[in-house]
């Protein structure tokens, strides 16, 4: 992946899909729980969503295209940009080393930065990078109306983080959980 910079992938959801993604989140929103604050960026985020790890999957043969790897699924997770948040410039652990930020629902223009490149995605499309080699984040203080964004994370199954398939370290957390 280090030889890609990064990839925008115009309607990497589909309208059909794009349409069940968002009355998905508009519902999430409105049950107003199972949510946590991300720590990153002061908004709602849902991990271990079991539809946001079935586009995960379902994806993995379009990732692995435009990639042009061998690629096993890591995790995925969504997060709604609400007035105020912030992400800082940063770089993702092991289990993100190819990352899928996709856009599902925006109301403003609020870019990804990736490598001191500002990025608009549409509703729909995605970008596709190194998420533990390029620096990414979003500029300033996010003051629009909201933003559903979905994240798709996988690893080379030849690279040096082909040990985090499936985030072991994730999985390891919830067997923990349940003793």
């Amino acid at each position: 992946m280090a030889t890609v910079k990064y990839k925008v992938i115009k309607n990497f959801i589909s309208s059909k899909e794009l349409s069940l993604l968002q009355k998905y989140c508009y519902n999430r929103l409105d049950a107003n729980k199972d949510y946590q604050i991300d720590s990153q960026s002061f908004s709602p985020a849902w991990y271990n969503d079991a539809l946001m790890t079935s586009l995960l999957d379902n994806k993995l043969p379009s990732v692995e295209k435009e990639s042009n790897l061998k690629l096993s699924p890591t995790y995925a997770y969504w997060r709604y940009y609400v007035f105020g948040a912030t992400l800082e410039t940063h770089l993702d652990r092991p289990s993100c080393e190819v990352s899928v930020t996709a856009c599902i629902k925006k109301y403003d223009n609020w870019p990804l930065t990736i490598q001191k490149k500002n990025i608009e995605l549409e509703e729909g499309d995605a970008i596709l990078y190194a998420g533990c080699d390029q620096p990414h984040g979003r500029p300033g203080v996010y003051k629009g109306e909201g933003m559903a964004q979905v994240f798709l994370h996988y690893v080379d199954q030849n690279g040096p983080y082909k040990d985090h398939a499936y985030d072991q370290l994730q999985k390891h957390n919830i067997e923990r959980k349940r003793k």
